[in-house]
């Protein structure tokens, strides 16, 4: 079975301040993106449309700690204006300017996972 060019857990990873501070096991993104129509007088159908503003949200699912998040004291519930870097084979995709939107915990004593974060993301840049 040849898995090239599925990403693994350490290539979906959060980043705050320059410092890898979590892995993630899976995403899923949604951008929308805002349009408006054009219309002239007389006509019965709109003349064209013009984009208007993104937005990103993106849930990521079982969320790990590193290491040195976890001896820096990392509290996911604090953090603002953090990036979600997605390393895939060919292309790199980051969601700049992030703020949690929900978060659902579900675990085990002692262990540092969190199931689900619901993020809202300003940006989004892919480079290759």
């Amino acid at each position: 079975m040849n898995t090239t060019g599925f990403p693994t857990s350490s290539d979906i990873y959060l980043e705050a301040n320059g410092k890898k501070i979590a892995v993630v096991q899976s995403y899923r993104a949604v951008s929308k993106r805002a349009s408006k129509s054009i219309e002239a007088f007389g006509e019965t159908e709109p003349v064209a449309t013009i984009e208007g503003h993104k937005t990103y949200t993106i849930e990521l699912t079982r969320i790990y700690a590193t290491d040195t998040a976890i001896s820096d004291g990392i509290d996911f519930y604090s953090i603002n204006d953090f990036s979600l870097v997605i390393a895939k084979p060919d292309r790199r995709i980051v969601y700049t300017g992030c703020q949690w939107a929900d978060i659902q915990e579900d675990g085990q004593l002692g262990e540092t996972v969190i199931e689900k974060i619901t993020l809202v993301a300003a940006g989004r840049v892919e480079t290759k």
